[in-house]
């Protein structure tokens, strides 16, 4: 496996201009071996608001931190209840064009690497995806590490907090949401069903690290892929980039499919600005 420091990077220069086209696009993905890296943009259109508008700056309220949710029992408290009623649009979610569209382009692909944790690729009929950051459909105990189904806890919640019944359309893409101070602070959250410990959602909290395990997997589906394909990704933070910085030192080409600009650009052979369910699907199209 190979590795290269961060100081090692080659600087790309200035990015290059973004198109409406997909023109630059079909070659590199009819030639096949095209892995994909996908994040939350693609998934707006299911109804799963991303985290950073077009622009790239996070919206109103910032996520759950792993640091207070395994220091602050009244954090995790407040994350519990605004998830539990987030999640429920989560579950509701189906998969759009563009995530049909990643299934139907398989046989081109050498793999899918999602930063979502909403399942939608796999909803879609995609196979073997590596859930970067996991996945919101189950839950961990932090403490006998026991893995058990999401829909299994939202019962159990359901039944310790009979009279919550709080609903909201503001929703972030790992499920949370934004409540008030008061309508969280009863909220009782109940423990793991085998050992009492702290029960987590099996996804990688801001300021969490990624599984090494999993981030080597997914520098060996870039090393052996011919070309990276970013799908509504802003690419702000290090989880994703990394990967695209990997693709640029080996020479393959990049490219990012996204509204607005991406901390990526710079290393993108093609840009493309252009709406993904609708883009996605003549991609199919084209290459198919």
């Amino acid at each position: 496996m190979r590795t290269r420091p961060t100081l090692s990077w080659t600087n790309p220069g200035p990015p290059l201009p973004r198109t409406d086209r997909l023109d630059d696009v079909v070659p590199i993905v009819a030639e096949g071996g095209v892995l994909v890296l996908s994040g939350a943009g693609l998934s707006t259109e299911s109804g799963i608001p991303d985290y950073r508008g077009e622009g790239g700056s996070l919206r109103k309220h910032t996520p759950m931190t792993y640091e207070e949710f395994t220091t602050d029992e009244a954090g995790r408290r407040r994350y519990w209840a605004r998830s539990h009623v987030g999640w429920r649009t989560i579950a509701r979610a189906h998969p759009n064009a563009g995530h049909h569209a990643v299934a139907r382009l398989s046989p081109k692909l050498a793999g899918v690497i999602t930063q979502n944790v909403d399942g939608l690729h796999q909803a879609a009929g995609s196979r073997d995806v590596v859930e970067l950051h996991g996945g919101l459909d189950r839950v961990i105990c932090l403490d006998c590490r026991l893995l058990s189904p999401r829909v299994e806890l939202d019962h159990r919640l359901r039944a310790a907090n009979p009279d919550f019944a709080v609903t909201t359309d503001e929703i972030n893409p790992d499920g949370d949401v934004f409540l008030p101070e008061e309508q969280v602070r009863g909220f009782e959250v109940v423990p793991c069903a085998d050992c009492g410990g702290v029960l987590k959602p099996d996804v990688v909290f801001f300021g969490e690290n990624v599984p090494r395990p999993r981030v080597e997997q997914c520098y060996s589906l870039v090393d052996n892929a011919r070309s990276l394909l970013v799908l509504g990704s802003s690419l702000t933070v290090m989880s994703g980039l990394r990967f695209v910085r990997r693709a640029f030192e080996g020479g393959l080409p990049v490219v990012i499919v996204n509204r607005g600009e991406t901390r990526g650009d710079p290393f993108a052979s093609v840009r493309v600005d252009l709406p993904l369910g609708k883009s996605l699907t003549e991609l199919v199209d084209l290459v198919l």
